[in-house]
């Protein structure tokens, strides 16, 4: 069985709105559907648990019956980061999956999840045990010179880096030990940490997977306004 577990537990405060960015509406349509409508086409996926923010639960369900998100089997309340908003999610699946099913954890504020990129995310964890959407980067990184942070004489190669965002997925059996893991030794935890940091603190091996320059984050309102565009344009018959 593949799950996902979409983390829609923040306030969104960069966004500058009156709701959780989560839950505004862009033509007659609430972010976290669009985001949930992409894991509800796909037919690998079985089942929905969203990790959603306190107050809104019973919106999330009239919206998911309104718009026919059947799969959807859970709503569990997100905690203080989004780490704990995670681990909330993954706690709540003991008892109700198996420890070879993949759980793959995605961002509900990133509504243009690809078919192809879920299809190989699943695929990959499937037979790797994980697996996390990744991109080339194309752009030059310099590092910063610490005595003077106005200067650099160092940079990256770039051919060595990658962008990863969400999809990721897991085998749940070792997501489940790495949540109880990292929150008992306090490993991979603080800060701006997500499940793939974690696992890397904790020393476990990431495998890549396809990613999209499409799947965007919507965190302000410059992001809302590109997927407006992305929902409205047409694609180029001359394009290949």
């Amino acid at each position: 069985m593949n799950i996902a577990v979409v983390i829609a537990g923040g306030s969104g405060h960069r966004m500058g709105q009156d709701i959780p960015k989560q839950f505004i509406n862009v033509y007659d349509k609430p972010v976290i559907i669009y985001t949930l409508e992409g894991f509800q086409r796909h037919p690998q996926v079985d089942a929905i648990e969203v990790v959603c923010i306190d107050g809104w639960h019973d919106v999330l369900w009239a919206y998911a019956h309104q718009f026919n998100i059947t799969k959807l089997k859970w709503v569990v309340s997100g905690g203080n980061t989004g780490q704990e908003s995670i681990r909330n999610g993954v706690f709540n699946l003991e008892g109700k999956v198996a420890d070879d099913d993949v759980v793959i954890i995605h961002d509900g504020i990133r509504p243009l999840v690809d078919e192809s990129v879920l299809t190989d995310v699943i695929l990959k964890a499937q037979k790797y045990g994980n697996a996390v959407t990744s991109l080339p980067y194309n752009e030059q990184i310099f590092v910063v010179n610490t005595e003077d942070e106005s200067t650099t004489k160092q940079y990256i190669p770039r051919e060595t880096l990658r962008r990863v965002s969400t999809p990721q997925a897991y085998k749940f059996g070792r997501l489940d030990w790495a949540y109880h893991e990292a929150y008992e030794k306090e490993i991979g935890i603080y800060g701006s940490a997500y499940t793939n940091t974690m696992m890397v603190e904790l020393g476990e091996t990431l495998h890549f997977a396809a990613g999209s320059d499409k799947n965007i984050k919507l965190t302000t309102k410059d992001d809302l306004e590109m997927f407006k565009g992305y929902l409205k344009k047409d694609k180029d018959n001359w394009l290949k």
